[in-house]
């Protein structure tokens, strides 16, 4: 069992490229339609190589694909990965989601409770 958890698998490489603001501000931008390395890569303060690598590593997560236009070789947002990490997290919001009902319950409940008398001194 351990060894599946620690074997590499696509959840983890679409974690591991989200953990970047730089790429997550990429993912931003595809969401709105298909851009150049260069249209990407204006808002930067990084080089064009640098973005090249951020589009590599999203790239290899399944999450941007390439395209060929002529010379151009458009970047397009690929969300399919992007579902598995909202379904792995899922799990975790119906746990928190249980507990919160529970608390809500539980606060619910001595509300209604009547005061316990002070003791006597």
């Amino acid at each position: 069992m351990l060894n599946a958890v620690l074997e590499p698998d696509g959840l983890s490489a679409t974690l591991g490229a989200l953990a970047d603001p730089s790429r997550r501000a990429i993912l931003v931008r595809l969401a709105q339609g298909e851009a150049t390395v260069s249209e990407l890569a204006a808002p930067f303060s990084i080089s064009l190589p640098a973005v090249s690598r951020h589009l590599a590593v999203l790239e290899s997560a399944g999450l941007v694909v390439r395209g060929r236009s002529a010379q151009w070789r458009p970047c397009r947002l690929r969300p399919e990965p992007l579902k598995a990490v909202a379904d792995w997290v899922g799990q975790y919001r119906i746990m928190w989601e249980q507990n919160l009902d529970q608390l809500e319950d539980y606060l619910r409940d001595i509300q209604t409770m009547p005061p316990i008398p002070p003791a006597d001194v």
